[in-house]
């Protein structure tokens, strides 16, 4: 039955993988330009992000957006400041100041409701702090929001990987998303088939407005899937794009800070049942560790895929230098690096930029 089960689930993630390869858009590849330019606002909540700010900055200013804003999240750290250093003489550029956190909201989701109410676009692009931008971004964004015909388009940025120890769980995002859900299947009618990614997402304004904008998630800390999920069970479109060459993000700096960035949403992920989240632990040491312990039947094809699957799934993600593709050997030991993680998630509270939410 063990064997029946990690045959089955690693057969699926190599067919949803293959079906990924050939059918998610990405935006660096042709777009028609949209038939008609909307005015569009870059908006960007950053909370202590003095050491994204340059880099953000400089991709989204030159974008050609009609604004640009970020919203100083009570910084410690000099981030509104310079900020507005850098956005200064740029028009349609500037910082505002968030207001206090009230009752019942999570950080992030306040944020991006007090942005939202400031700007002016018929398309509303949410972007974390730590993403980069380059050029032709936008364009490739509203060409594929127009061809998808999405409310919400998510974009999956590229991982920007800049230390051994970020390379150990970070990237693991891109399979959750590559080798589990299948592109075509997000155009299905389904409530289950609707995923996002927070880094950057793309909203219709008149959609986004209809559903009282972040208000919907407005207590959530895995926000970007359920804004997903609870926009596509109202009836509206909800799309994906991968960011291949014009997006990217470095999400943390190291393992530490990869472990607590992950801890913080791995309980919403599993439906905050601790049960969902102990047995999807066990079924990944099953599927990519048990078979490096034990000999059975079906153990050397499941070594041969847990090993093949992560430098399958950066070269899918466009992540294609030789350290990217050597993290395939990391298979076997990904469930025990994943331990603290889930270690930090089954706890009643979680800190995340010095707030604390209770799970």
């Amino acid at each position: 039955m063990l064997t029946g089960f990690s045959l089955g689930y690693t057969a699926y993630r190599a067919a949803t993988l293959a079906v990924n390869a050939v059918t998610f858009p990405r935006l660096d590849r042709p777009h028609a330009p949209p038939r008609r330019r909307p005015r569009v606002s870059l908006l960007t909540p950053a909370r202590d992000e003095v050491h994204n700010v340059p880099k953000l900055l400089h991709g989204l200013l030159t974008q050609g957006a009609d604004e640009v804003i970020l919203l100083d999240d009570g910084s410690s750290d000099g981030t509104g400041d310079l900020a507005r250093e850098l956005c200064a003489g740029t028009p349609g550029a500037r910082v505002i100041s968030g207001t206090p956190l009230p009752e019942g909201w999570a950080g992030k989701n306040w944020a991006c409701q007090q942005l939202a109410q400031a700007a002016s676009g018929e398309v509303l692009i949410f972007v974390d702090a730590d993403v980069e931008w380059h050029p032709g971004a936008l364009e490739a964004l509203l060409a594929e929001l127009e061809r998808s015909g999405a409310d919400l388009l998510s974009c999956w940025p590229r991982q920007n990987v800049g230390s051994s120890g970020e390379r150990l769980i970070t990237p693991l995002i891109d399979m959750y998303l590559l080798s589990l859900l299948p592109y075509p299947a997000m155009r299905l009618p389904l409530v289950a088939t609707a995923t996002a990614v927070g880094q950057v997402m793309v909203f219709r304004r008149d959609s986004y407005d209809a559903v009282g904008g972040h208000r919907l998630v407005q207590g959530d800390v895995l926000e970007d899937v359920l804004f997903a999920k609870r926009l596509k069970a109202r009836g509206y479109r909800v799309m994906g794009v991968l960011g291949g060459e014009r997006i990217g993000v470095r999400m943390y700096q190291d393992y530490a800070t990869s472990v607590s960035g992950y801890a913080k949403s791995w309980l919403p992920v599993h439906g905050n049942s601790r049960l969902l989240l102990s047995l999807a632990l066990a079924g990944q040491f099953c599927v990519y560790t048990l078979p490096w312990m034990m000999d059975f039947p079906g153990a050397r094809v499941l070594r041969v895929a847990g090993l093949a699957e992560r430098s399958a799934v950066a070269w899918v993600a466009g992540r294609r230098q030789p350290a990217d593709l050597a993290e395939g050997l990391l298979g076997p030991l990904g469930p025990l690096l994943m331990l603290p993680i889930y270690r930090k998630a089954m706890r009643k509270k979680v800190k995340w930029k010095g707030r604390v939410y209770q799970q």
